[in-house]
């Protein structure tokens, strides 16, 4: 057991110094997920393609599960313009509503069905609202970007999504 403990501390240290310009490096995937500083969410890149082929890229967080997901963007008071957070739910897609309690910032809610195509896009959402704002439709995520960033860029139901 020794033995082994001492094979591995040897090979933590050759790792710890190996050159930061080191030419040999880990493929892509075993690269360590980006972390948001705030949530502690993972960040991962999200393209939403509209009619007319114009691409849109966004790091967003994934608020993967049920706890993740209540507190979504809640008590936030800033997102970067290509920021936003994603609420998964393709293998249980169903009619959604989506409240801003606790909600400081004005979001676009971005409903998108297992098609991964938008449905609806409730643009503007009032911070602090209790209204509920549904889906129009079966929704297999849900993309809240910031509010009025959708109407910017021309991102409207029929929209292509992928993450």
């Amino acid at each position: 057991m020794a033995k082994a403990l001492a094979a591995g501390l040897g090979a933590m240290a050759l790792a710890a110094c190996s050159p930061s310009g080191a030419t040999e490096s880990a493929p892509a995937s075993a690269a360590a997920p980006q972390v948001h500083p705030e949530s502690g969410l993972a960040v991962i890149p999200l393209t939403v393609t509209t009619s007319d082929g114009t691409r849109h890229e966004f790091r967003v967080e994934v608020a993967a599960t049920g706890a993740e997901q209540a507190r979504g963007l809640m008590f936030r008071t800033e997102m970067g313009a290509d920021e936003g957070m994603i609420f998964p739910r393709e293998e249980n897609p169903r009619e959604s509503s989506f409240w801003m309690r606790n909600t400081v910032i004005p979001l676009d809610i971005i409903f998108i069905g297992p098609d991964r195509r938008i449905l609806n896009v409730a643009a503007n959402a009032v911070p602090y609202s209790e209204a509920p704002i549904p889906s129009a439709g079966p929704a297999g995520a849900v993309l809240e970007l910031n509010g009025g960033r959708a109407a910017e860029l021309g991102i409207k139901a029929g929209d292509k999504v992928d993450w």
